[in-house]
């Protein structure tokens, strides 16, 4: 329908708008546009602050609140399993529910207390006692070790979801900050010749442990990275790189990775070999069938690469069938590369919450919570016994090289020598003949 000029005259004046109103809104808005746009900035800034403030205040209209009580969930947790004399459960059912023995659980508890005011027990401004660090830390080790939700823990331990939570990202950090260098740490000098002692006596000179990747789902993976994250399962995971001992202790562990990358895409993207090829790494010298060596090595499966630093099994090519030397090494290699893949069933078995689905949204809170590969060295360590010696004990001493003037010429011939296939199949021939000798005659014979 149309309106002629009468009636937009009559609308105009019945609605109080008139032309002199026009005209300043036609001045404002050519007045100048960077103005307005800086308005309109700090006006969504206002809303954002208040929507923020809105979600933080404790009491809301229509929130209902519930008085957890928190000062007998504490009571209760100290009776149960932190009473000097005479707890209610014994130290056989205590390592079960916190993965390890009570005296080391104690120790991480006053570490973190004293390294931080979070866990440190306050009273409210009402003089109400709150939160313990038995309850959040018990709480957080609840969540890791049975991968179960935030809320979970609330009917014993009194926490609420965002209390758990927080102090499961707290605690993973905190770790992380307090024992990270320690039990997380690259091999020094002192560990690797215990390492190269340890693997000799296994009839495997100059290794250095067993390397693999372990893939965890991400439940909760964004959507707009599914695709990314996605490999040959429908699930969304991301890639544990680590390399273990024969005790499953874990000397790396490169995390973070999406799962669409197989295992050679990881390994060049590790930092596995970065002390190697820089200098900072400790000697490692052998001698297998009177050949030197100068570089250790890991035993990997077979979809990795012939580098001079992995040694793989033998597989059959064209229909051809293994030697007997061949088929005994490949044996052995493949039985001592088992050392991994107890390493990962010890740390999923331990930690649920590493087998299971992450319901975390964030990578970086995924990324902390790998804190349990520490936790799983801490335990190693602690549960050696009492009349054995400390094998860990030792941060060392980082190894400083003389600064080389040709440092780029020097960095390509590292990386050249890392990959060299020749030096590869050379080792890998080597290593056959020295496990034949071992003892492949006698069950040959």
């Amino acid at each position: 329908m149309e309106m002629n000029s009468d009636d937009s005259m009559s609308l105009s004046s019945e609605s109080g708008w008139s032309s002199s109103d026009d005209s300043d809104i036609e001045e404002l808005l050519q007045d100048d546009d960077v103005e307005m746009m800086s308005l309109l900035v700090d006006v969504q800034e206002i809303e954002d602050r208040a929507k923020l403030l809105d979600h933080r205040r404790g009491s809301v209209m229509g929130r209902e609140y519930i008085n957890r009580n928190r000062g007998l969930g504490h009571e209760q947790l100290m009776r149960d399993y932190f009473a000097k004399e005479h707890p209610t459960y014994p130290p056989r059912l205590f390592r079960r529910r916190y993965r390890m023995r009570r005296s080391l659980f104690v120790k991480i508890v006053n570490d973190c207390e004293a390294a931080s005011d979070y866990f440190k027990r306050r009273r409210s401004a009402s003089g109400q006692w709150g939160f313990s660090a038995y309850q959040k830390i018990s709480a957080a080790m609840r969540v890791l070790a049975y991968g179960v939700p935030a809320d979970y823990t609330d009917e014993y331990l009194r926490i609420g979801v965002q209390t758990t939570t927080d102090s499961v990202r707290r605690f993973a950090k905190l770790v992380i900050r307090l024992y990270g260098d320690l039990y997380l740490r690259a091999p020094n000098e002192e560990d690797t010749k215990r390492l190269m002692e340890m693997n000799e006596k296994r009839g495997w000179p100059g290794m250095l442990g067993s390397l693999d990747c372990m893939h965890w789902t991400w439940k909760n993976c964004p959507k707009s990275w599914h695709g990314m994250y996605c490999g040959k399962n429908k699930d969304a995971t991301i890639v544990l790189e680590a390399v273990s001992s024969e005790d499953t202790w874990i000397w790396h562990a490169f995390f973070g990775l999406p799962g669409t990358l197989n295992d050679i895409n990881v390994l060049n993207r590790s930092p596995l070999f970065a002390r190697l090829v820089s200098g900072d790494a400790p000697t490692c010298n052998y001698k297998v069938m009177n050949h030197e060596y100068s570089m250790g090595y890991y035993l990997t499966d077979g979809i990795y690469p012939e580098w001079a630093t992995l040694v793989k099994s033998i597989k059959e090519k064209n229909g051809v069938p293994l030697t007997k030397k061949q088929a005994h090494f490949t044996r052995a290699q493949e039985a001592a590369r088992k050392d991994i893949e107890r390493a990962f069933g010890i740390l999923q078995a331990r930690f649920a919450i590493v087998r299971g689905p992450a319901r975390f949204w964030d990578k970086k809170t995924l990324q902390d919570i790998m804190t349990c590969v520490i936790l799983h060295n801490m335990i190693i360590e602690d549960e050696r016994g009492l009349n054995l010696p400390c094998f860990y004990d030792n941060v060392g001493t980082r190894v400083q090289p003389e600064r080389n003037p040709n440092r780029v010429e020097a960095f390509l011939e590292a990386h050249r020598a890392i990959e060299n296939a020749n030096t590869h199949c050379q080792l890998r021939d080597d290593l056959v003949e020295h496990h034949w000798q071992l003892d492949g005659r006698r069950q040959g014979s």
